[in-house]
C-alpha cells in the first residue's frame, strides 16, 4: 500500500494509490476525523486502519476516489518533525568514488551520520531552486528513506521492523563547495529546496525485511546511479538500532540511508546539475521522484 499527501483545491488529504492514475481518499474510509497530515496519520496508524484500508483498496466502490488529474501530489511529509537523519558513504562503490574525488577523505570505522535541515520538503514535479550565487556545484543523491512508525529508544536489531512505518524515495540534494568549505556537511545539505521526497510512502508490509530494492537516478534521461540496498555497508536494522542507542526516534522521523556511486562529483570531469536539468530518483516498488532545476 502506497500512501500519499495530496491537495485538492485548498484542502490537503491523505490518499492511497489505487492505480497510477487514481487515488483513494483515506477520509472516506476512516472517517472525517482522520488526520489530513501524514505525521498525525502515521502516529495514529493501527492494525484496524490497515484492515479497513486494505478492504477499500480491494473494493473501492462506494468510497471517494480521485483521478490524479484532479489533485496535486505533494511531498508525503512536507515538513519533518526533526531534521532528516542521514547516513553518509554507505555503499562501497560510493565510498571508493568519494576517496577518489575528495582530497584527504578518511574512511570512517563506524556509520557516518549527519543531519539535514528541511523546513519544506519538495514533492515530485516541484522545482529545485539553484543558489549558484552561493555554490554552482549542485549535486543529486538518490536514497531509500526509512520512515519511522513508532517511538523507540535502544531498539534491538531484531525488533527494528516493528518500529518502521514505511519507505520512500529521497533525493539528498547537495551543495558540494559549501559541503567542502565547512567541513561539517550540514550547511551544504540544508539550503532551501535541497531536499526532495516522494511520490509516496510504501507501507512496510509490502516488502520482505530486510528489504532489497533497486535505487536509480537519471539526469535528463541519462542513467547516473544504479544499485541495490543489499549493497549497503551498514544495513537498515543495524543503522536504526545504532541510531536509537541513547537517542529517541519518533513517528514520522525520516532516515536517509545513503547513496550509491554515480553522483555528479564522481565523474571526471564532474557532472553537476544546472538550470533546466531534470533529475529523476527511482525505486521501482515506490515510484519516481522528478524535480527540475530552476
Amino acid at each position: 500500500m502506497r500512501f500519499v499527501t495530496f491537495k485538492k483545491e485548498s484542502v490537503k488529504g491523505i490518499g492511497v494509490i489505487l492505480q497510477e492514475d487514481r487515488i483513494l481518499d483515506v477520509r472516506s474510509v476512516l472517517g472525517d476525523a482522520s488526520p489530513s497530515d501524514m505525521l498525525s496519520f502515521i502516529e495514529g496508524f493501527s492494525d484496524r486502519n490497515m484492515d479497513l484500508l486494505a478492504s477499500a483498496v480491494f473494493q473501492p466502490e462506494g468510497y471517494v476516489t480521485y483521478s490524479v488529474s484532479e489533485i496535486r501530489l505533494c511531498a508525503p511529509i512536507g515538513r519533518p518533525i526533526h531534521d532528516v537523519l542521514c547516513v553518509g558513504v554507505n555503499y562501497l562503490d560510493h565510498l571508493k568514488e568519494t576517496k577518489d574525488t575528495v582530497k584527504g577523505f578518511k574512511e570512517a570505522t563506524a556509520p557516518v551520520y549527519f543531519s539535514k535541515r528541511a523546513i519544506s520538503i519538495l514533492g515530485s514535479d516541484e522545482a529545485i531552486e539553484l543558489r549558484d550565487d552561493l555554490d554552482e556545484k549542485l549535486d543529486y543523491e538518490v536514497e531509500l528513506a526509512v520512515i519511522m512508525g513508532k517511538r523507540g529508544k535502544d531498539i534491538p536489531k531484531e525488533e527494528v521492523e516493528d518500529y518502521i512505518f514505511g519507505y520512500s524515495v529521497f533525493n539528498d540534494i547537495s551543495s558540494r563547495a559549501l559541503q567542502k568549505r565547512h567541513g561539517q556537511w550540514f550547511r551544504g545539505k540544508s539550503l532551501d529546496t535541497y531536499t526532495a521526497m516522494g511520490p509516496a510512502i510504501l507501507h512496510k508490509s509490502a516488502l520482505p525485511f530486510p528489504i532489497k530494492v533497486d535505487v536509480k537516478s537519471y539526469v535528463n534521461d541519462e542513467l547516473r546511479q544504479s544499485s541495490n540496498t543489499e549493497l549497503m555497508i551498514t544495513d537498515i536494522p543495524s543503522l536504526i538500532s545504532d541510531l536509537s542507542n541513547g537517542m529517541t526516534l519518533e513517528p514520522g522521523d525520516i532516515i536517509a540511508t545513503g547513496t550509491p556511486a554515480g553522483v555528479g562529483m564522481g565523474f571526471s570531469p564532474p557532472k553537476y546539475l544546472k538550470r533546466g536539468d531534470v533529475v529523476i530518483c527511482e525505486i521501482p516498488s515506490i515510484g519516481r521522484l522528478a524535480n527540475k532545476v530552476m
